[in-house]
């Protein structure tokens, strides 16, 4: 999360996530715009903000080579592509695909602590309890180290 990027590119995940606890505003106090593509809007299946940037990916070869979600793949195509981006990833299996490739990613969980270290919220904790009321899964290890970096 520490490296430059130009553009933030957001999977389904983050948009879900933040769409259930009321916090995608979040995203846009943050990054002001950010963009995602054509299948990870599909598969949101509302519309989505009109500060979010709907790109098709043009590589498609490349993203049908990538052994994960749809969404994600393209994601990660798109980031390839564009080349200084930071991803928004939660799942495992994307995460590792954006690592084995060098790219720049985060999850939601990142997102919160970037916020709070930007001066956006106060506290990641409260956010927290809004996501354990959901069906968002994350380890205790991964928790307790956002929290050990916010200061909480």
């Amino acid at each position: 999360m520490q490296a430059e990027y130009s553009i933030v590119i957001a999977d389904t995940t983050c948009f879900i996530l933040l769409d259930k606890i009321g916090e995608m505003e979040l995203l846009r106090i943050l990054f002001g715009t950010v963009t995602t593509t054509n299948i990870i809007a599909e598969e949101f299946g509302s519309a989505l903000p009109i500060w979010v940037k709907i790109e098709t990916v043009k590589d498609t070869q490349f993203q049908s080579t990538l052994d994960i979600d749809p969404g994600e793949a393209s994601a990660i195509a798109l980031a390839m592509e564009i080349g200084s981006s930071l991803l928004i990833l939660d799942d495992g299996k994307g995460r590792k695909a954006a690592q084995r490739l060098n790219l720049n990613f985060t999850g939601s969980l990142g997102v919160f602590l970037k916020a709070k270290t930007a001066g956006i919220i106060p506290a990641i904790q409260p956010i927290i309890a809004k996501v354990q009321q959901t069906d968002f899964r994350y380890t205790e290890a991964v928790l307790q180290e956002i929290l050990s970096l916010a200061g909480e």
